[in-house]
């Protein structure tokens, strides 16, 4: 499955470069007008994240949230500021079909496993961020020690299955995903479900992640760029 990604900031739809809040370009004034294309195109799957909400440690988009699960009818993820299970419960209430959650995956790991048990592996999904095989947390802006093994094992038994990995040194650059980091996490954790994000490029990285075993990807500048367009996005996810 293949995730175009829609970025939430003062909402617009926006792209940061190397997680840089600073490093922004507007791709669409109006993200529902945006989701609703997405809808036109039937891609399925629509990955979205609260910029501001990361930043700010608490859902800040909401309206706009809202407004994107009534435009667009596929699978609908959110993360970003969710740190809370109030912040969880407000968006599944919402309809959204997954949450993910990332930096309180990290800092409080026994609330992140009282939702998966409430809530099951289909709906909470964990979101490993960082560089050089660390997390990083609280919108990128905390680069912690603790080894995205580490985490992702700690999930795993806590009973998660999805996993967003993004190497903050690929997000926004072109440059291809980090195909070894993805693909040996997956076969160090064939339970989990690895799911690609970050410098994805074209259809062709898609497919050789595929053959590493990661199933699925997220893709954001490579769209707007035009190296991959929603009509082979929605082409490879209705095979």
């Amino acid at each position: 499955m293949i995730f175009p990604a829609i970025d939430l900031q003062n909402g617009r739809s926006v792209r940061l470069y190397k997680g840089d809040f600073a490093q922004e370009t507007v791709i669409n004034p109006d993200s529902v007008d945006q989701a609703k294309q997405y809808e036109a195109a039937k891609v399925g799957a629509l990955h979205l994240v609260d910029l501001d909400g990361a930043k700010a440690g608490k859902p800040v988009n909401v309206d706009i949230v809202k407004a994107v699960r009534e435009a667009f009818t596929g699978i609908l993820e959110i993360g970003g500021g969710i740190r809370d299970k109030a912040a969880v419960d407000l968006y599944l209430g919402l309809g959204v079909d997954r949450v993910i959650l990332g930096s309180v995956a990290l800092k409080n790991p026994e609330l992140t496993k009282q939702v998966i048990a409430e809530y099951g592996a289909e709906r909470i999904v964990i979101g490993v961020d960082g560089k050089n095989g660390k997390v990083a947390a609280e919108g990128w802006l905390d680069q912690s020690d603790v080894p995205m093994t580490d985490l992702i094992g700690a999930m795993v038994e806590g009973g998660a299955k999805y996993f967003i990995v993004t190497d903050v040194d690929r997000d926004g650059t072109m440059q291809g995903a980090n195909e070894d980091l993805l693909g040996n996490l997956q076969k160090e954790f064939p339970t989990a479900r690895i799911v690609a994000s970050g410098g994805v490029r074209n259809l062709e990285d898609i497919k050789s992640l595929e053959a590493k075993g990661v199933m699925d990807s997220i893709v954001g500048k490579a769209l707007y760029e035009g190296t991959i367009t929603l009509e082979e996005i929605a082409g490879y996810n209705q095979r």
